[in-house]
């Protein structure tokens, strides 16, 4: 069950339609999954729409993570380890999202959205690498895209039972961790053999 304030945030933000998806998105107090299921809730009560629904969340998500790239390339790892405790990202974040970023290259931001823990952290070694910002931008909004589609969708199937998004969603998520997990491992497997041929 939700808590009171995350249940008086989301009331918040729907006042706001689209802008309160995006800036819920923007801001992360709450997880992703929660606020566009909200929003998938929102399409089922005809509140919204789902074209402006996906690019509220596209918006919103991406700016998230660029905020994330820009601390980190204008900031430098200093200044990560000294504020990144105030957006949730510790040090173990960092250093395990680096080692993947090092080790699996730039097309790893499209897969790594996918992954737990590593999901938010991996635009800070992007940042730190100065990653070109349109390719960074593009496998972000990639990834945004069918993430977003499925919660929105999860949320407006379960209409009024949207709090039980979690249970719901396990299967859905589960299966888009496998498949991201193949795709990371298939990606490398090109990369070696681009660098052998």
């Amino acid at each position: 069950m939700l808590s009171q304030v995350v249940n008086d945030v989301l009331l918040y933000l729907a006042d706001l339609g689209y802008f309160g998806i995006a800036l819920g998105l923007m801001i992360e107090i709450i997880p992703s999954e929660i606020v566009l299921s909200y929003g998938g809730f929102m399409i089922s009560q005809g509140t919204i729409g789902w074209p402006l629904a996906i690019v509220a969340a596209v918006i919103g998500g991406l700016f998230s993570q660029l905020f994330l790239y820009w601390f980190a390339r204008y900031g430098g790892r200093p200044l990560i380890l000294k504020y990144g405790k105030y957006l949730l990202i510790t040090e173990h974040h960092l250093d395990l999202a680096e080692r993947w970023f090092i080790k699996y290259g730039q097309g790893v931001i499209f897969g790594a959205r996918f992954i737990p823990v590593v999901r938010h952290a991996i635009s800070i070694p992007a940042g730190l690498a100065k990653m070109d910002q349109t390719k960074f931008s593009v496998y972000t909004i990639l990834a945004i895209i069918p993430w977003s589609i499925l919660f929105l969708y999860l949320g407006d199937t379960l209409g009024t039972n949207w709090r039980s998004i979690k249970e719901v969603a396990a299967p859905y998520t589960n299966g888009v961790l496998i498949a991201a997990v193949v795709m990371i491992i298939v990606y490398v497997a090109l990369k070696k053999r681009q660098r052998t041929t």
